[in-house]
């Protein structure tokens, strides 16, 4: 099993089925759909972690069996996204929610990093809370949610202000909508973009990131199950490779998608015969785009050196 790197992974979407039953008490079912209709019917599975994870306990312990999960998929690194207002029901505050995961995710030899979720249907000022806590943590951030509905040109105020912060950030964009959420979150000054497959439709968008050097976190099986693509062989990803377009491999969410990066790979392999060689390719690339302190460091344990 190669070494790997995955930078784009939900939290919540990454919840033992096992671990839900046992807290809620009753048997939950956790996994989307091989085919949802869309983006939206796919979020719906994030209805229980959400009311599983308003604890210190629950957050600690899903974010240390995460780190358990990943280095058992024999990843070396990984950048571990959530969103962080989504976890105050329960009376905790926010350096508690960030506090709870960072001890789970300690327990574990692994290194990971957090990124810090804005979500799209959240408020301006709500948003910006996201920001200001990422940068007092030294985090990156992200912008997450119904990409369809909630269009990335919006929010285009908040990432003046995380700029002028210098938070780093990726954004979800090319999912669920187009040209337009692509140009956006690419004008923002996006490093990353979260999937951002539906790029191959636009030869200026694909010229504009190559030469900015934005990597797109491709997540093939939840593309599938979102209806982002129709089947596996229709992905874009290995076009987008072939034209020397930074892309990486992700799982997106663990469970939801009821997958592991190993299980990705395995299925890239099979349909567009990819070698250990590209995989190593795009691990570096991840490397590179990553939020990483010592990026030499992660380069040389990746090649084994």
């Amino acid at each position: 099993m190669i070494k790997k790197i995955e930078l784009h992974l939900h939290l919540d979407g990454s919840i033992r089925e096992e671990t839900a039953n046992e807290i809620l008490g009753k048997k939950c079912n956790l996994k989307a759909k091989d085919k949802c209709e869309d983006l939206n019917e796919y979020l719906e599975k994030f209805e229980i972690p959400s009311i599983i994870l308003q604890t210190k306990e629950n957050l600690e312990r899903v974010a240390y069996e995460l780190a358990l999960d990943l280095k058992k998929d024999n990843v070396i690194y990984a950048e571990i996204r959530f969103a962080p207002l989504k976890h105050l029901n329960g009376g905790l505050s926010l350096d508690e929610v960030i506090t709870s995961v960072l001890n789970g995710l300690s327990k574990v030899d692994i290194e990971t990093n957090l990124i810090l979720c804005m979500m799209r249907n959240d408020s301006f000022n709500d948003n910006k809370k996201v920001i200001d806590l990422a940068h007092k943590y030294g985090f990156a951030i992200d912008l997450a949610g119904a990409e369809a509905i909630y269009k990335t040109k919006d929010f285009k105020e908040l990432f003046k202000y995380a700029k002028s912060l210098n938070v780093p950030f990726t954004i979800h964009a090319g999912e669920a909508d187009g040209y337009e959420s692509i140009k956006a979150a690419i004008d923002f000054g996006a490093s990353r973009l979260g999937h951002g497959i539906k790029i191959i439709d636009y030869p200026d968008l694909i010229n504009e990131a190559k030469e900015k050097g934005i990597t797109l976190e491709v997540c093939p099986t939840s593309n599938v199950q979102t209806n982002a693509v129709n089947i596996l062989k229709d992905h874009p990803i290995k076009k987008l490779y072939d034209m020397n377009v930074n892309v990486c491999i992700n799982t997106d969410n663990r469970t939801v998608s009821n997958i592991t990066l190993e299980d990705e790979y395995n299925k890239l392999k099979e349909t567009f015969n990819f070698t250990n060689e590209d995989f190593l390719k795009m691990n570096l690339m991840a490397i590179e785009a990553s939020f990483a302190q010592d990026k030499e460091k992660l380069k040389t344990k990746l090649r084994g050196e």
